[in-house]
């Protein structure tokens, strides 16, 4: 199975990933394609809980999936992709990321440029498909400039569709699943801030309170942020429980992906969230951050002294 993760809420993107969804399924074959959204009946299907039986459904596909394929665009990466993409990752199904964007991202004027905006999300691409030109003219004599620069636009994308489904082709044969990373003996945690908070609350001085060793990302600091990533994550894995801040106008990547690996995993993991912003859908209960953050979790803590509870318990 190939699950096809994309943002959602805007038709552009919906028609993106079921274009992209729709070449693979003619190299592979319907069945070896998910779509969410399409494939889960979002829009007409009926549930008590229906954003809960659309995360179970979507968790469903990932625990079984060949490879993920994941359209990543902006400085302000989709929450629920990068869990998806933190899933798939934890699990060691291949992961290609499809992105049109045409900026770089770095932590500081100096420092080494990266193709998203949380270095984790490049350390954790088996592949990345950047398009980030339009395509070329048409030089149409009836076309206004308008339609000329639609055109590009479409050329552009189905480029960055054609290049994706050449990447999944030549994917190898999966091999099986590499062993999980053991947790450490001691008590950790691994402590995600929010790149959108200041301070870095409620982290500071929580291992005097838990008993815990408290471990923090090195990827936004360093020389080499990939490499420093990659640590991150392992360091992530190893640890005996997670506490992200998900701070944001929607949860910072960084976080999204450690939520993604430790659902897939089953270590415990929970998110501070201070300040919390509902999201309504027809039909939908509604959800305090996207669902598949906010089922994953195993809680949503509301003040540090709640952080400090939940990681001494």
């Amino acid at each position: 199975m190939h699950y096809v993760a994309h943002r959602l809420f805007a038709a552009h993107d919906r028609a993106l990933a079921a274009t992209l969804a729709h070449q693979l399924a003619l190299k592979l074959g319907e069945d070896q394609v998910f779509l969410p959204f399409c494939d889960t009946d979002e829009e007409d299907l009926v549930a008590d809980t229906k954003g809960r039986r659309l995360f179970e459904l979507d968790r469903d596909r990932l625990r079984r999936i060949r490879a993920l394929v994941a359209i990543v665009h902006g400085p302000s990466p989709d929450d629920g992709v990068c869990m998806e993409v933190g899933y798939a990752a934890a699990l060691g199904a291949p992961v290609i990321l499809l992105t049109t964007d045409f900026q770089d991202y770095s932590t500081t004027l100096h420092s080494p440029h990266t193709v998203f905006p949380d270095p984790l999300l490049d350390a954790l691409a088996t592949h990345i498909v950047r398009v980030p030109r339009l395509g070329t003219p048409t030089k149409q004599p009836a076309a206004t400039r308008f339609a000329d620069f639609a055109a590009r636009n479409h050329a552009q994308t189905e480029h960055a569709v054609q290049a994706c489904v050449d990447a999944v082709l030549r994917l190898p044969a999966r091999p099986d699943a590499p062993p999980r990373s053991s947790r450490d003996d001691a008590r950790t945690v691994f402590a995600e801030p929010s790149p959108y908070a200041s301070p870095h609350a409620p982290f500071p001085g929580l291992t005097a309170a838990t008993g815990h060793a408290v471990r923090v990302p090195a990827r936004f600091a360093a020389a080499d942020p990939i490499t420093a990533a990659r640590h991150d994550w392992t360091s992530a894995l190893r640890s005996t429980r997670i506490v992200v801040d998900a701070s944001g106008p929607e949860t910072p990547p960084g976080a999204a992906l450690l939520i993604g690996a430790a659902c897939a995993t089953g270590q415990p993991v929970a998110m501070y969230l201070p300040h919390a912003a509902y999201t309504h859908a027809a039909g939908r209960e509604p959800n305090h951050r996207n669902l598949m953050i906010q089922y994953s979790v195993n809680a949503a803590l509301h003040t540090p002294g709640e952080v400090t509870a939940w990681i001494g318990g």
